[in-house]
């Protein structure tokens, strides 16, 4: 039934003016803009579109919502020129605009689309009549000017309310990926794109060629583009050939086909209400209705089950379309989001859409030609497709928006023709997706394992370094790892060859995992290494006394905190005490006298070395499975952050007077995940462990030993003759009867039931019966003798 507009409920949403500001630093009027005063001009141009006054509707807007720049996207980045402190009003302030709101909105290239879903929502519901939806970027001015002398100060400070959501980039990372060096977008999308290749069983070669003819109309609609970045029109075959300036990044990518940031871009979208549209003087001829929607979220990348599909972006594509009572057919535009390849052809592949299609699959030429706005591109679509629309009334646009490794996606169906508000139903959609079943995953990958798909990242400086998505043959779960530096037979078929499918040798570390074509060669690269202790470490000093090995940690200008290779020798130091017959007790403490350790080294995380710890733990011990012979810490000053949980994890702890303890962690934005978060609250009681992780608040030793937390305290200075001499009262016993006793208490530490407890069957009373050390000690107490231990 036709909607005619004197029909709709005054609350009906519209879009009424559109606008794009862009420039670039060859250009002969570059104006070297900031990313607000871009913004500010494409929305001034929205403002013009509509054919009201731009001062009157100015004044009547009353939400003003922003896209994030890249600049305040990602954690550790800074805006090298400077940057407003609240972008959404820096830029209404430039139209006159005092919005009652002002929304910041997270990471991801969804967000334009999903804006104008959500406050279409917003006007529909009455909350809101007129909103201002603006986004922008200057990346290509920030890296032009940044450190030259005359460079401009973007720092704009203008306060007020802002409701900033934060980046939302949960999900979008993890310790696996990041371990593995897939920290940027190209390396990611590389492996989704070699999957679906693998899928088709097509040649790199026929790969390339689809991809160069899935891009090469996009090159043409670009060209066109007054606001494109690059509007040069290439072949197919140009797009692909690898050559000096299109160098590969990450196979199969060369960087013709990678979205290009390095732009200068400003998109606006003006939205209000019908009845506001009428009071204001907004023209009928303008008013662009919102006809579906829809906002969908993807897995995890180790969690698809198809790693060559886009199952949630397919689900909102056609979700959308049935809000909008539409088909395929329908449809007489597209815009589908085209960072990589991958993202155009998964949509395809799921909508059974031709790549070549003769509507065209882009409005603006795509974000490696046109540009990739950071997360605003999809605004720029958006006003491409009111262009459209509006130049061939009766038609309609779809606009597919991705976010994040193709993990998030946002679809707006427009068209001129009036119709009703049409509440869309993601969440039903999305708890379909969720429901579907998940692959296994292993952070740690040990045996053989198949190539599921991989990718090679590519460096300016010509290195070059393998990432493989495997998959477990003993039980199918998937891992992330990377092939060894050296490894040229492998690298050399992850780069020329067909490795999906090729049968792999998987071996873990606290640094990540590794793989390599044969058990053999992973052993070439990691020989066999009997666990012994060496002569001298860097980090740490070892000392043998008899049976007693004592551990420093000699790092004390750095209050003896610790980072990877000090990680690393202390791990291999202890899996050397663990299997010494000739060892008893293990004694570790810090060098110097103000601190035991200071935990996570956190200076070198902040200068870019990549914090991880060995398998068994900070120090090698916080993970280990079973600690079989007694560590005594010796805490003589600081056990701070993982300090604590070192001295935790050990059996026993001796503090000096001058000892501190404290799980530190949220004081820096982290959390005391090596144990501390589990060992400190069975180690005191509930209500200070949560104190003390929750404030970071710190105890003194006779505190600490009043709750239990350590065995002793002793004068300051004394740390470590006060864990000698309980080293030596250990020793007094049996060391067969002292592992004993710790693997029986392992074995039933985690059994609730007393009883239960006590009837655990275990093997070690079997091995107590005929231990030597057994008879020792029972000759020795009926002959009143000092028993002579052998440890066996």
């Amino acid at each position: 039934m036709t909607t005619h507009s004197s029909d709709l409920d005054p609350r009906t949403p519209v879009l009424v003016g559109v606008g794009q500001s862009a420039e670039r630093i060859d250009d002969a009027d570059y104006r070297a803009l900031s990313a607000v005063d871009l913004a500010a001009e494409a929305a001034r141009a929205a403002l013009i579109d509509s054919g009201a006054g731009d001062r009157d509707v100015a004044g009547a807007i009353d939400t003003v919502a922003g896209i994030r720049q890249f600049e305040h996207s990602t954690p550790g980045a800074f805006p090298p020129l400077g940057s407003a402190d609240n972008f959404p009003r820096a830029v209404a302030g430039r139209l006159g605009a005092d919005p009652r709101r002002a929304v910041l909105e997270v990471v991801g290239g969804q967000g334009p689309q999903h804006l104008v879903n959500e406050f279409a929502a917003t006007i529909a519901a009455g909350d809101a009549e007129v909103a201002l939806l603006i986004g922008s970027e200057a990346i290509s001015t920030a890296q032009h000017l940044a450190g030259s002398a005359d460079q401009p100060d973007f720092t704009e400070h203008v306060g007020g309310q802002l409701e900033d959501r934060g980046r939302g980039l949960q999900g979008l990372m993890t310790r696996e990926l990041l371990a593995a060096g897939l920290a940027d977008p190209p390396s990611q999308y590389a492996l989704f794109e070699n999957a679906r290749r693998a899928g088709l069983g097509a040649s790199r070669a026929e790969y390339a060629r689809a991809m160069g003819t899935l891009f090469a109309p996009f090159t043409s609609v670009a060209a066109r583009n007054p606001y494109a970045a690059a509007p040069v029109q290439r072949s197919a075959e140009e797009l692909t050939t690898v050559t000096e300036s299109n160098r590969l990044i990450a196979d199969p990518y060369p960087r013709f086909v990678v979205s290009r940031d390095k732009v200068n871009q400003g998109a606006a979208v003006l939205m209000m209400s019908v009845g506001a549209a009428r009071r204001l003087g907004v023209a009928e001829d303008r008013w662009v209705f919102l006809h579906g929607h829809a906002d969908l979220r993807e897995r995890e990348l180790l969690d698809r089950p198809d790693l060559s599909a886009y199952p949630a972006a397919v689900a909102a594509v056609r979700h959308a379309l049935d809000v909008a009572g539409l088909d395929l057919d329908d449809i007489t535009a597209f815009d589908l989001y085209s960072c990589f390849p991958i993202a155009v052809f998964a949509v395809c592949d799921g909508l059974g859409l031709a790549p070549d299609d003769p509507r065209g699959l882009t409005l603006t030429g795509g974000l490696p030609f046109f540009g990739g706005a950071g997360n605003n591109y999809s605004m720029h679509a958006v006003a491409e497709a009111v262009a459209v629309l509006r130049s061939a009334p009766g038609g309609y646009a779809l606009v597919g928006a991705n976010g994040g490794m193709l993990s998030k996606y946002s679809v707006g169906v427009y068209s001129t023709t009036p119709t009703p508000w049409r509440p869309d139903d993601s969440g039903r959609v999305q708890s379909t997706l969720d429901a579907a079943e998940v692959p296994g995953r292993t952070r740690y990958a040990d045996g053989w394992a198949t190539i599921e798909t991989a990718t090679v990242l590519y460096e300016r400086s010509g290195s070059r370094r393998g990432v493989v998505i495997g998959r477990l043959e003993s039980d199918g779960s998937r891992f992330v790892a990377n092939t060894e530096r050296g490894d040229d037979e492998l690298l050399e078929l992850l780069a020329t060859g067909d490795p999906v499918g090729t049968r792999v040798f998987a071996r873990s570390f606290g640094y990540g995992n590794r793989v390599t074509l044969t058990a053999e060669r992973m052993a070439e690269f990691h020989p066999p290494r009997p666990p012994a202790l060496r002569e001298a470490y860097e980090h740490v000093l070892v000392r043998r006394d008899g049976h007693v090995l004592e551990v420093t940690i000699n790092r004390p200008d750095a209050r003896n905190s610790l980072h990877p290779e000090a990680n690393a020798e202390l791990d291999e130091i202890f899996d050397a005490y663990f299997a010494d017959p000739e060892l008893w007790v293990a004694i570790l403490t810090g060098a110097g006298d103000k601190a035991f350790s200071a935990g996570n080294d956190l200076s070198h995380t902040a200068s870019g070395g990549l914090p991880w710890t060995p398998k068994n733990g900070f120090a090698g011990l916080t993970s280990r499975e079973h600690l079989p012979k007694p560590v005594i810490a010796a805490v003589n000053g600081y056990a701070m952050g993982g300090g604590l949980e070192i001295a935790l994890a050990c059996h026993l702890i001796v503090a000096d007077e001058n000892a501190r303890f404290a799980l530190s962690e949220v004081k820096v934005g982290l959390i005391a995940a090596a144990g501390g978060l589990v060992r400190l609250p069975r180690a005191v009681p509930p209500k200070l462990a949560n104190e003390m992780i929750l404030t970071g608040r710190r105890i003194d030793a006779d505190e600490a030993a009043s709750h239990g937390l350590v065995n002793r305290v002793v004068p300051a200075g004394t740390a470590m003759d006060g864990a000698r001499k309980l080293a030596e009262e250990v020793l007094a016993g049996s060391p067969t009867s002292v592992r004993a006793s710790l693997q029986f208490m392992g074995e039933t530490a985690h059994i609730a039931d007393p009883v239960e407890a006590v009837n655990h069957p275990s093997r070690v009373m079997d091995h107590l019966l005929v231990a030597e050390d057994t008879m020792e000690g029972i000759m020795a107490f009926t002959q009143k003798r000092p028993p002579q231990w052998k440890n066996r």
